[in-house]
């Protein structure tokens, strides 16, 4: 009875105690001093409280403003630990057995550095130590024992940073949840859930780390028995790449990794599985998902610093790719003792992978075989001497097929080693980098087969920065297109047959995704082409290519189309092609150029077209016209054109956006000289066309039989300017605009005799001009000095070749109308002249 009445009254003098403190809230501050000195003393680490506040409900506690956990000097001159607000719960059950001990202690965005030393061990080590050999009862102990009890820890969206020695690291978890507490009398537990980040970029699609682990009291942390499981999901490899390396570098997947530690940090036993589901270069995307596994098993040592017993393995189909060995100093210097194997691995597998790796791969792409080999990374033993690579690998029964290109390529067995310089190297991680991207994957040399007298002599490395492989072979052109389309080299989408000797190298780096750089030489043969937008074909007998990085430039052409035979050169920039629209410079010679050839050369066979209904709307493929972007000089012997011959013709041609010019256009014509400046837009619905000119020495006479008709004789020179539209000629008759200023001497019109005597008539000299418009011709200006006299000539002539003309002078002149083969002469007086000269 006097047990329990003193219990009562204990229960009833807790109460008492809690109501008043709940009624006066007395200040805390006096206790500031014993707090700080408490925590500081159990961690073993500078402490500072701005202030404390008691608080009773929910529960009986202290508030702690302004959490402050000072670093080892060593380490660190920023605090380990620094929290605005924190929450100290106190026991119940000690409070009343007399005693004051914390139950939860609650972080809110606390902010805690983790910093390794320049002697390769972390700040929280130490920290680790103290707690091992602290005498503390269990966190969920309910007994009541003399021992204090260890608190419940807990973080609430903290923010975790690294440094390495001074230096102050990009990486951090944000939004970290973390907890510790001691589970039994030897074992501490602890979780942790955060997103990794980087503090220079605001990153998303990071994933959640999440770490669960527990640890037991050992006399040295290197001897401490622990249980840690790491998982690491929903984090895309952009946003990792980003974090990791500062840039995103392209590729596209969501990662998952699992890891499990156990053991002792001296003897710790390590299994990894990483995944990663829909792998893929940024800007590919594929019907089927790929998915690349890897597990992994090791040993690690804290002691000797060394990852021992490595064995790696990622399943492949049948086969599998897989690691072994050692790496001594796995966060400074390593040294290496590796083995790399690849044993049975279907070649489909890797095709699949090379889909969603580079770009322009056909989709139907398959092959067959499999690929096997052994490598060696050891480093060598002298210091500063670097590393060592060793092995070598074949495949087998190696084909590829694509049926929209069309190709087969057959290589059977193609051997690979690995080719490693050896070099001193500073014994610094960032020099071990590099070293260890100096290796070469050497490749070949092995003949591809693509059917009959085709093959490529293939050989060249590949590294872990770049690639560069050599081919040289001769064959079909269209199969070595084929097969280049294959490979998703970016070739001329031409339809061309013929045969071609090349030499060829096409290399290039593998960062930034850049297109392979194709450089060489090719001797071209017997090449028939087809051109895209037109019926016709072009033979080219021989060609010398010459494929620079930047420009593609053809020499020594021998070719012929549209029955005229062409030699010359032309150039174009890298990597467009002839009809991309991009610029191309040209400088060809032709023998011979007839319009009929050229018109039924341009037509397909069965329509009546015209060489500029090339650029007709309404045509789902793009012409040759509007595609040419080109410039240069052109040169014929001689040019036909509806049985008016031209010899040496000569111009500047540029074709840009469907528009045509011809400059410094000279040629031999009608037995006198030309030399103009034309132009037409060929893209617009109706066709436009303009030229100006001048032209001199012009026999008349040829002038007279080339319209069947000797109306005239004699020699001209003159100047003209014309415009014209429309898609026919007579749509150009009628739309047609222009003036003809000549200048005629010493000769005839032999169609009019003005005397009774019925002799011709005599030109010494005819200057005029002439204006077209509506398809009729208009001449003013006419002053024609014959041996009667001289005549002021006016009047009209149609395109049908009637004839109303007026000859006038003081002494009387005449009329002349009807056809020009047989026009009528009718004499008039001077009185009738004038009259008739009036408007």
């Amino acid at each position: 009875m006097s047990f329990l009445r003193r219990r009562r009254g204990i229960v009833f003098l807790s109460v008492f105690v809690l109501l008043a403190l709940f009624v006066l809230r007395p200040g805390a501050n006096g206790l500031r001093r014993r707090v700080v000195n408490t925590i500081s003393l159990s961690l073993g680490r500078r402490v500072d409280v701005q202030w404390v506040k008691v608080r009773v409900l929910p529960q009986p506690g202290f508030d702690l403003v302004n959490f402050v956990v000072y670093d080892d000097p060593a380490y660190s001159a920023e605090p380990v630990l620094r929290a605005e607000e924190v929450t100290a719960v106190l026991r119940l059950r000690s409070l009343l057995r007399g005693r004051m001990e914390i139950g939860r202690l609650s972080l809110k965005e606390p902010s805690f550095n983790l910093v390794r030393g320049g002697n390769g061990h972390w700040n929280i080590e130490a920290l680790i130590e103290r707690a091992a050999h602290t005498s503390a009862a269990p966190t969920r102990n309910t007994l009541p024992e003399r021992r204090p009890v260890f608190p419940y820890i807990e973080a609430e969206n903290g923010r975790i940073n690294f440094k390495i020695g001074m230096e102050k690291k990009s990486y951090s978890l944000t939004d970290a949840d973390f907890a510790l507490w001691l589970e039994s009398d030897s074992e501490w537990s602890m979780r942790l859930a955060a997103q990794p980040v980087r503090t220079d970029f605001n990153l998303t699609d990071t994933g959640t780390l999440r770490v669960n682990g527990s640890w037991q009291r050992s006399g040295s942390l290197s001897d401490t028995p622990l249980q840690f499981t790491l998982a690491w999901g929903g984090a895309q490899l952009g946003a990792l790449t980003k974090l990791l390396y500062g840039r995103d570098l392209g590729w596209r997947g969501g990662l998952t990794l699992s890891a499990d530690f156990s053991g002792r940090p001296a003897d710790l036993k390590v299994t990894a599985t990483t995944s990663i589901d829909d792998f893929r270069r940024y800007d590919i995307v594929t019907q089927k998902s790929l998915r690349l596994t890897t597990t992994c098993q090791a040993r690690y040592s804290s002691i000797e610093r060394a990852i021992s017993d490595l064995v790696c393995r990622s399943p492949i189909g049948q086969g599998s790719l897989s690691v072994k060995g050692r790496v001594l100093a796995p966060t400074g210097p390593r040294i290496y003792d590796l083995t790399f194997a690849a044993e049975d691995v279907p070649i489909q597998a890797l095709v699949n992978l090379a889909r969603r790796a580079k770009k322009d791969l056909p989709d139907d792409l398959s092959a067959t075989g499999t690929v096997a080999g052994s490598f060696a990374l050891r480093s060598l033993p002298a210091v500063n001497q670097g590393f060592e690579w060793t092995g070598s690998g074949h495949t087998e029964r190696l084909a590829l097929r694509s049926a929209s290109s069309g190709t087969d390529l057959a290589f059977g067995s193609v051997p690979f080693n690995v080719q490693s310089p050896v070099a001193a190297i500073k014994r610094n991680s960032e020099s071990h980098t590099q070293a260890m991207f100096q290796v070469r994957l050497g490749i070949g040399p092995v003949t591809a087969t693509m059917g009959k007298q085709s093959s490529v002599a293939i050989q060249g490395w590949a590294s872990p920065t770049g690639y560069n492989f050599a081919l040289q072979g001769e064959g079909s052109v269209q199969r070595l297109l084929q097969a280049a389309q294959m490979a998703g080299l970016q070739v001329p989408q031409l339809s061309a047959d013929g045969s071609a000797n090349f030499n060829f190298l096409v290399a290039g780096p593998w960062s930034g995704f850049t297109p392979p750089r194709q450089t060489g030489t090719a001797q071209l043969r017997s090449i028939r082409a087809q051109l895209p937008g037109i019926s016709g074909g072009v033979d080219i007998h021989s060609a010398s290519l010459l494929v620079g990085e930047d420009t593609v430039h053809v020499s020594s052409v021998l070719a012929s189309a549209a029955g005229s035979n062409w030699d010359g050169w032309l150039s174009f920039s890298r990597p467009c092609h002839l009809f991309s629209g991009c610029p191309i410079r040209f400088g060809l010679h032709g023998d011979r150029v007839a319009s009929d050839r050229l018109h039924q050369w341009l037509s397909p066979p069965g329509r009546k077209r015209t060489w500029y209904g090339l650029v007709d709307k309404g045509t789902h493929n793009t012409s040759l016209v509007s595609a040419l972007n080109a410039t240069g000089t052109i040169s014929v012997n001689r040019v036909e054109i509806r049985g008016v011959a031209a010899g040496r013709v000569a111009c500047n041609l540029q074709f840009h956006n469907g528009s045509v010019q011809l400059t410094a256009l000279t040629a031999d014509i009608l037995g006198g000289k030309h030399r103009g400046e034309w132009s037409g837009n060929l893209i617009v619905s109706s066709p436009q066309f303009t030229g100006s000119g001048k032209f001199e020495h012009v026999d008349l006479s040829q002038v007279a039989t080339a319209m069947r008709d000797g109306w005239v004789t004699g020699r001209a020179k003159g100047t003209y300017q014309f415009s014209a539209s429309g898609k026919t000629v007579q749509d150009w008759l009628a739309s047609a605009k222009g003036s003809l200023s000549f200048d005629m001497r010493d000769g005839s019109l032999p169609h009019i005799a003005p005397s009774a005597d019925g002799i011709p008539l005599r030109v010494r000299h005819f200057t005029g001009r002439l204006l077209l418009s509506d398809s009729a011709f208009t001449l003013e200006e006419g002053i024609l000095e014959s041996g009667n006299g001289n005549y002021e000539v006016t009047g009209t002539a149609s395109s049908g070749q009637t004839l109303q003309l007026k000859f006038a002078r003081a002494a009387g002149g005449f009329v002349v109308d009807g056809p020009l083969s047989a026009p009528r002469v009718v004499p008039v007086n001077s009185s009738d002249t004038r009259a008739s000269l009036r408007p």
